[in-house]
C-alpha cells in the first residue's frame, strides 16, 4: 500500500475500537429518554411525567432532542478515525474537499473529553446516592445500569484524540 506524501498513517485498530465504543456510549440512555419521551411508562408516575418532565408537551422535544444531539457528538469521534476526518466530505458546501486541520478535530475532542469527563464522572456513586423518589420500583437500578455507559465516553474521545493527534503531528 502507497501512501500519498503527508498522509497520515491509518488509526490503529484499538483506536478505531474505542472510537466505536464512544459512539455507542449515549445509545442506551438515549432509547431510554426517547421511551420516556414517547409515554413508556420507564419509571416515574404520570404526575411527575406531567409536573417535572412536561410529558406530554415541549418535555417530549427536550428528551428526544437531547438523545439525537448527544448520539450525532458521539458519532463525530468517529471522524478521528475515518478518512472524513481527514478530509472534508465534497457535498459540504464551502470547505468540502478541503483538508481537515489537525488542531481542528483535536482541541474541540480535547475540550468537549474533559467536559465529558466532569458532566459524567458521578455516575460511578449511581449507587451510592439515595434513591430518586419519584422513580417506581426497581427502575432506579435499570436506568443506573443504562447511564453508566456516559461515564466512558470521555475518556474514550480522549484516548482516540491522542492517537489522532500524534498521526497527525
Amino acid at each position: 500500500m502507497t501512501t500519498l506524501p503527508n498522509t497520515p498513517a491509518p488509526a490503529p485498530r484499538w483506536a478505531v475500537r474505542a472510537a466505536h465504543a464512544a459512539a455507542l456510549t449515549t445509545v442506551p440512555s438515549g432509547l431510554w429518554r426517547i421511551a420516556l419521551g414517547l409515554g413508556f411508562p420507564v419509571g416515574y408516575s404520570d404526575q411527575v411525567l406531567r409536573q417535572d418532565f412536561h410529558i406530554p408537551g415541549w418535555g417530549v422535544a427536550y428528551v428526544i432532542g437531547l438523545s439525537v444531539v448527544s448520539e450525532a457528538f458521539a458519532l463525530l469521534t468517529l471522524g478521528l478515525v475515518q478518512p472524513w476526518g481527514e478530509v472534508v466530505p465534497r457535498w459540504i458546501p464551502v470547505i468540502g474537499g478541503r483538508r481537515v486541520r489537525p488542531l481542528a478535530a483535536v482541541i474541540p475532542a480535547a475540550l468537549g473529553s474533559l467536559a465529558l469527563v466532569f458532566l459524567w464522572s458521578d455516575l460511578v456513586f449511581w449507587w451510592n446516592a439515595d434513591e430518586t423518589p419519584a422513580m417506581l420500583g426497581s427502575w432506579h437500578t435499570i436506568v443506573g445500569i443504562l447511564y453508566q455507559p456516559l461515564v466512558l465516553w470521555g475518556p474514550l474521545l480522549a484516548a482516540v484524540t491522542v492517537s489522532y493527534y500524534r498521526r497527525h503531528r
